[in-house]
């Protein structure tokens, strides 16, 4: 029982802070509601008994991702934005389409569930275990080029950041 009271708040709060990341103005707000955001869907990983994922929520996006975007927005010293320069007609028509799309995903994600699980057995998602099988087994190449696109990232920006001094 708490634990859905606790999974109602968090997702309220996702969908408050959702909607504060798209109406505020300021950047640096914005980009603090996106954090509290990450921080809140960390917090259903974990009611959700999917512990080790909620822990890489925190350190990856509440953590590194956030802060570059804010360490970007306040090195390029933006702004509230201007007015945008669409008419609002264009915009709101934009928004049903996207908004009827969501939702007609939403719908084929309930009616493959309501057709029942998948024929196997389920093993337990989330669990370090299987997290490390899998990213040692069948996904090792894929890990190994992506440690190394971001070791080139972090060469890049050492030596960019030694060119201008």
């Amino acid at each position: 029982m708490v634990e859905k009271l606790l999974f109602g708040l968090f997702a309220l709060i996702i969908v408050v802070t959702s909607i504060g990341v798209i109406k505020t103005n300021n950047p640096v707000r914005s980009a603090l509601m996106l954090v509290v955001n990450f921080f809140t869907l960390a917090m259903i990983y974990i009611t959700l008994q999917a512990h080790f994922l909620g822990v890489v929520q925190v350190i990856v996006y509440t953590g590194a991702i956030m802060v570059l975007f804010l360490f970007v927005i306040m090195l390029l010293n933006l702004g509230s934005p201007e007015a945008a320069k669409e008419p609002v007609e264009v915009k709101r028509w934009a928004a049903l389409a996207m908004g009827l799309g969501m939702f007609a995903l939403l719908g084929a994600q309930v009616f493959s569930a309501i057709q029942g699980p998948p024929a196997g057995p389920m093993q337990a998602p989330g669990t370090i275990k299987n997290i490390g099988n899998a990213l040692f087994s069948h996904w090792a190449l894929p890990f190994e080029l992506t440690s190394v696109l971001l070791l080139v990232g972090i060469v890049g920006s050492i030596l960019l950041a030694k060119r201008r001094l």
